[in-house]
């Protein structure tokens, strides 16, 4: 998908072609061998339950969840970090969930936005052939395109499952008590609405009710958010798109977040973190120059799992 995108000439660079050669590196990445997919695992801290490594050849009926990774999640640096957070919460919520490790591959999305549809029913085909064989039932996935891949388009394929985006199931366990937000982030904070999962899925309350359950924590809105809110500039395959008229996507965006004067831009979805990410940067350059620091741009669950955790200071105090 991505080796069809030529790189510019090195004499008519601009930033933006930075950014655009950022996001493509980022997407190779991805395209590594899938034995890479399973290095996040041993960066934690507990035991990650794969599947098939004690011989299974079905899920366990203990396992609550199937967490699909995704692509991104799996290999991307930033996108590491919302698979591990939500891997945390979900362990210290007493959650049973399991990974298919080196099993998963794409989703196929990205190739049905850019009109490859020949290599997304052979992706879709494979991964309803791999879940239907190991018997998920009950799906949590971090990426908002696979959210609504697996929600939505793999039930064309014979793949019917119920599937939940980690902004839900990480809401329901704070509601539930299973995990309580203690620590202040005494933070600003507004939230960006992924396509696929707001418009596009009407999930809209979830984010929100987590970032409002941070204590000292100051949530505030966009003009332009639920509903009626804007792309990040990655929707329809664009992320690998040089935008050529018209102001940037993702600027545009960025611009609206940070007219708020926030601490921090809250998304749930890889793509829109991307994009944010660059967006931000370079809205604050043109704005400020080299000076100022840069807002911080992160999933909900890094921010909920930053006050599930008690600093260590106050757990020493605890048990003295």
């Amino acid at each position: 998908v991505v080796d069809r995108i030529d790189d510019a000439s090195p004499h008519h660079r601009t930033p933006h072609t930075v950014d655009r050669r950022a996001r493509k590196e980022r997407v190779v990445r991805r395209e590594q061998p899938v034995r890479q997919r399973s290095t996040w695992i041993g960066e934690m801290d507990f035991e990650v339950r794969v599947f098939g490594a004690n011989g299974e050849d079905r899920i366990p009926d203990d396992v609550e969840y199937l967490f699909w990774v995704g692509c991104a999640g799996a290999v991307d640096d930033k996108a590491k970090r919302t698979t591990k957070a939500v891997a945390s919460l979900l362990h210290e919520a007493g959650v049973e969930f399991m990974v298919l490790g080196d099993g998963e591959t794409c989703t196929g999305d990205p190739a049905r936005r850019l009109g490859n549809e020949f290599s997304f029913q052979m992706l879709g085909q494979q991964n309803v052939e791999t879940l239907n064989e190991v018997g998920a039932r009950k799906i949590v996935a971090t990426c908002a395109h696979c959210f609504n891949t697996l929600a939505n388009e793999y039930p064309q394929l014979g793949g019917n499952y119920e599937v939940v985006h980690h902004s839900q199931l990480l809401n329901q366990l704070v509601r539930d008590g299973r995990l309580t937000p203690v620590t202040p982030l005494d933070q600003t904070i507004t939230y960006h609405d992924p396509c696929y999962l707001g418009r596009h899925n009407r999930v809209f309350s979830p984010p929100r009710e987590i970032l409002e359950a941070l204590p000292g924590a100051t949530f505030t809105e966009m003009p332009r958010n639920s509903e009626r809110s804007f792309c990040c500039g990655a929707g329809g395959a664009r992320m690998w798109m040089e935008e050529s008229i018209g102001s940037r996507v993702n600027e545009n965006r960025s611009a609206e977040a940070l007219d708020l004067n926030p601490d921090v831009v809250a998304a749930a979805c890889p793509f829109c973190i991307v994009m944010l990410s660059d967006g931000t940067t370079a809205v604050q350059a043109a704005r400020n120059g080299d000076g100022g620091a840069p807002v911080e741009v992160t999933d909900i669950s890094e921010l909920l799992l930053r006050s599930v955790k008690v600093p260590v200071t106050e757990e020493v105090a605890t048990e003295k």
